[in-house]
């Protein structure tokens, strides 16, 4: 049963405001509007909550997140059944975002239990060292504090409540106060409600986490700006994002923003690969584009292609891959609106040529081609400019030069993909360089869109693809933004941390 209020250190708060959900269909709902008034309640019982959950075991932690999973696992019909109302995606796609969350909590949970994260190190004393002694050194990492978590728009789950930065921030023993997004209310307050059963069954001090639910802008900047808040991690549009880390880098004591703001996903096709298999890449390319409406942050909105007849048959095989593609239904209106404001740009610059059109209106998304030169790419910024949605752009450029010079005029992405084969090798060799400089993420004959949540993934880039490119959103490496590094020097073995002892 949806109560429509905020959680908020244990308990069930209301506020005098109240906002109605806006579902892709069946019924709506009413929820209260998050205030600066209950930002501040939940960030001081986060602080409260620190000094004994930062200071818990791995176990205990460890014990936390799979018993958040659990509880997830139990109302997993519930959280379908709502998820697909309030977004429009359709069932499958909610239960697999729900294991790749409980998932994730349980990845976290055997990677602390683990203990590599703590990266310990010792350098014993040398008494005896001329011309100075050396003390003895300890070093581990150590959690950071209350830490700020904005839902995102396009993963109501493994990106939102309980989703990847909730999980991390967690397993590092930092309480979590998540600014619930005004997209999926429901499928926030569901997954808050397993969070709250979990803190209750394993004794958590209850201001570990707390959900406040939609509110202004005003809301979230109280969030991001409270004093004991001291990291923010956050999935979104580079606009909203850009404007909290400025807010976070503006305060009397800055703090780390985490922001993951999207990007173009370039796909490069080299000329044998295309030649060989041009036809197929396309279909895969078609696939990839389209899937979930092309609401993905690592959707491939760009392939770029050496002019020629080879060229030619990708394009016609991308475009007969599209054309059957019916509409589909976008997270959000606003969504909607701005991605047929996208469309628009790419179409009304110059240089562009239409080679797929529909038509798209309300929340439906349908799929549309464009192609431009490699000289007018280089020449118009706004045609690097992410579309969210299933909005392709083909670049034809004039030789294997020019390719390079797309690929150095990028700014940072999540991900940038190579289509090669082994007679491609050179010319892979000499994009390598540049594309490692680009992207968090290379690939090599595949599609971005499939994130795996592992020890070696990277979900991160060079800015814009997010504002801090030595971290990562995705993998058991997303732990690090939510610890810092202490060191102990001759320090009593009982005034140590338990793990360094």
């Amino acid at each position: 049963m949806l109560t429509g209020h905020h959680l908020i250190a244990g308990e069930w708060v209301a506020g005098d405001a109240t906002f109605a959900s806006e579902p892709a269909h069946g019924e709506a709902h009413d929820f209260s509007v998050g205030t600066p008034a209950h930002v501040d309640a939940a960030v001081k019982a986060a602080e409260d909550a620190f000094w004994s959950y930062g200071y818990s075991t791995r176990a205990e932690r460890a014990a936390f997140l799979n018993a958040i999973a659990d509880e997830i696992e139990v109302r997993g019909d519930e959280i379908t059944a709502i998820g697909t109302s309030e977004t429009g995606l359709p069932e499958a796609r909610l239960q697999g975002e729900r294991g790749r969350t409980t998932g994730q909590l349980r990845l976290f949970a055997s990677h602390i239990e683990k203990g590599d994260y703590l990266d310990r190190r010792h350098d014993e004393a040398l008494p005896d060292r001329a011309p100075l002694p050396r003390p003895d050194l300890r070093m581990i990492q150590r959690p950071i504090g209350p830490v700020a978590v904005f839902g995102a728009s396009n993963f109501p789950l493994a990106f939102s409540t309980a989703g990847g930065d909730t999980a991390a921030a967690l397993a590092a023993g930092c309480p979590v106060v998540v600014k619930g997004h005004s997209a999926h209310p429901g499928t926030g307050e569901i997954v808050a409600q397993a969070i709250d059963a979990a803190i209750k069954k394993c004794g958590v001090h209850p201001g570990v986490f707390s959900l406040v639910q939609g509110g202004t802008r005003e809301t979230g900047q109280a969030l991001v700006t409270h004093p004991l808040i001291k990291a923010v991690g956050f999935t979104g549009s580079l606009a909203g994002g850009r404007a909290l880390f400025d807010l976070c880098a503006s305060r009397p004591e800055p703090i780390p923003f985490f922001g993951e703001l999207g990007s173009v996903n370039p796909m490069f096709l080299l000329p044998e690969a295309v030649r060989a298999r041009g036809v197929e890449i396309a279909k895969g390319w078609a696939g990839s584009l389209t899937m979930g409406a092309g609401q993905f942050c690592t959707n491939p909105g760009i392939s770029v292609v050496i002019d020629g007849p080879e060229a030619d048959a990708f394009i016609e095989a991308a475009t007969a891959a599209l054309e059957p593609v019916g509409a589909q239904t976008m997270l959000t209106d606003g969504i909607a609106r701005a991605y047929r404001a996208g469309r628009d740009r790419i179409a009304g610059t110059k240089g562009v040529q239409e080679v797929l059109t529909s038509t798209c209106d309300l929340r439906n998304a349908t799929p549309y081609l464009f192609a431009t030169t490699g000289a007018e790419w280089l020449a118009n910024e706004v045609l690097g400019e992410e579309v969210f949605g299933p909005l392709g752009l083909i670049v034809r450029v004039a030789g294997l030069d020019e390719m390079l010079a797309v690929a150095k005029s990028l700014s940072g992405q999540l991900t940038c993909t190579l289509h090669m084969d082994a007679a491609d090798t050179e010319a892979g060799r000499a994009l390598m360089p540049v594309l490692e400089r680009k992207a968090g993420r290379v690939l090599a004959n595949g599609y971005p869109t499939g994130v795996e949540v592992c020890d070696a993934m990277v979900h991160g880039g060079p800015y814009p693809a997010s504002t801090n490119f030595g971290a990562t959103s995705v993998g058991t490496l997303s732990i690090r933004r939510f610890l810092r590094p202490v060191c102990y020097q001759n320090m009593p073995a009982a005034l140590l941390p338990d793990d360094l002892r």
